[in-house]
């Protein structure tokens, strides 16, 4: 089975608005490689991305006086690699961060080439974003995303950069002998259309081709060690990271990051070696033994115990093996400690207008359904918000959505069968879309040539969304100023 693997970054230039595109392709089909001889390396890494947790304007609402002031819960950057020894490799980055950057990536691979050389560059890296809306801004390096941050801020960048070499290090230094599994499967809970009123205006023949109005599917990667088993996995799916409000100042993952931290525990939980683990119950007895043998109060019990103990015959005995001798079990402990650790990515799709806010668009001020059409309450956008399903509480909604996401991703690394083979391979391209023809059809027949134009930004850009409406009375459908 082959798999497409796309990671896109708009990189939005004053002039020729380039789009770029990284694609990594794993091509081909064969049967299961022998357990000893992989076709594959892996290696997953994770690093804090966190950055400045006050003062510093967030991204992606857009607004100036939502800046942060404390933590929810931290940020981490995760890295997976795939490699074929002693040819192709592709590294994906996943940030629980609102957009990848293109400088935080040049900066990225300018480190990377210092201390690897050219096995990963702008070819075959990827570096994407979950698109939460709550963590720190700064570190884009274009006019329209640091309007609100004011500029650069140096911490932001700095966290972003140095995290993301960190983890891309654990990942290079965990390469080891590996499978590829690949499942899919719907999500029906965790996001819906917040423009239905658009998605209409598309002709029926096109909405026709679609079983929902928005994209449900969650198509997961589980990454499996030769030695260790399981090692961590990523899946696909879309919606947005607006699940905290932008009246939050917290900086926090939103629902993916909650997600990938529920998908990191629940393996560490449930794969910790419990049955050698100890815990302390009063006065210093181990609780596993403190239940076979009961407390001694007095002289008089603890010699009726000794005389107990004096009673049985002793055995031969055996000589001590790995398992049975402190040194095994200390060794043993030690393998252990070798294992890398768990690390789960709950990456950004096409999320469009998929929004995490279920129950829908109310009215502030009356509790009614906004405008249908215009998404706005008695002709105005500020009033119109959407609601989580822990409405009103926005961490619950984080929380809600996010266990959404991780029981799915659960089910299908459970059931993750189906195996990835064949050739690594990636293909980069930078496309001018200011500069495309682009053939369009006529009203009474035929076709004609057009050309794109420059980026610009249309009137409903700043009536923002339901999940976070905009200001100046814009409203969505708007295609014209106002006099």
């Amino acid at each position: 089975m082959g798999l497409l693997v796309p990671s896109l970054n708009v990189c939005p230039g004053s002039r020729c608005g380039l789009f770029c595109v990284l694609v990594v392709l794993l091509l081909g089909s064969s049967t299961r490689v022998a357990f000893s001889d992989s076709k594959y390396l892996v290696g997953l890494g994770t690093y804090d991305i966190t950055g400045p947790a006050a003062d510093v304007n967030m991204m992606g609402y857009a607004m100036m006086e939502q800046t942060t002031s404390g933590v929810h819960f931290r940020l981490r950057a995760r890295s997976f690699i795939v490699a074929e020894p002693g040819k192709n490799r592709v590294l994906f980055v996943n940030l629980d961060a609102c957009m990848a950057s293109q400088i935080v990536t040049i900066k990225v691979l300018e480190r990377l080439k210092a201390r690897y050389g050219d096995l990963y560059t702008e070819k075959n890296v990827a570096i994407s974003g979950i698109h939460t809306h709550a963590g720190p801004a700064g570190y884009l390096q274009y006019v329209v995303y640091t309007v609100t941050s004011l500029g650069f801020v140096r911490q932001s960048f700095d966290a972003l950069v140095d995290g993301i070499e960190q983890s891309v290090i654990q990942a290079h230094d965990n390469l080891r002998p590996g499978s590829i599994n690949v499942n899919a499967g719907e999500v029906m809970d965790a996001g819906i259309n917040r423009s239905p009123s658009a998605y209409l205006n598309n002709p029926s023949e096109e909405r026709s081709k679609y079983k929902y109005d928005v994209d449900k599917e969650m198509t997961l990667i589980k990454f499996v060690d030769d030695e260790w088993g399981p090692i961590g996995s990523f899946n696909w799916f879309a919606t947005h990271g607006t699940s905290m409000t932008n009246t939050n100042s917290l900086i926090s993952g939103d629902n993916k990051g909650a997600a990938a931290r529920f998908m990191e525990d629940w393996f560490e939980q449930n794969n910790s070696a419990s049955s050698e683990s100890v815990e302390s119950a009063g006065e210093g007895i181990p609780r596993r033994v403190s239940s076979i043998i009961p407390d001694v109060q007095s002289h008089h019990r603890e010699h009726e115990l000794l005389e107990l103990a004096a009673s049985f015959g002793s055995t031969p005995g055996k000589p001590a093996t790995r398992t049975l001798s402190v040194a095994g079990r200390v060794r043993s402990a030690l393998r252990k400690a070798d294992k890398p650790s768990f690390v789960s990515a709950f990456c950004q799709s096409n999320c469009g207008d998929v929004s995490p806010n279920v129950l829908g668009a109310f009215c502030t001020d009356t509790g009614l359904p906004c405008d249908f059409n215009h998404s706005t309450c008695d002709g105005k956008n500020e009033l119109c918000v959407a609601r989580g399903p822990g409405y009103p509480d926005e961490f619950e909604s984080t929380r809600i959505i996010g266990e959404r996401q991780f029981r799915k991703a659960v089910e299908l690394f459970n059931n993750a069968t189906e195996e990835l083979t064949g050739e690594i391979d990636y293909r980069h391209a930078y496309l001018d879309f200011s500069q495309l023809d682009v053939m369009v059809p006529k009203q009474g027949g035929g076709t004609e040539a057009v050309k794109t134009c420059p980026a610009a930004m249309g009137f409903a850009f700043a009536a923002g969304t339901t999940d976070g409406p905009g200001a100046f009375d814009f409203k969505q459908g708007d295609d014209k100023a106002s006099k």
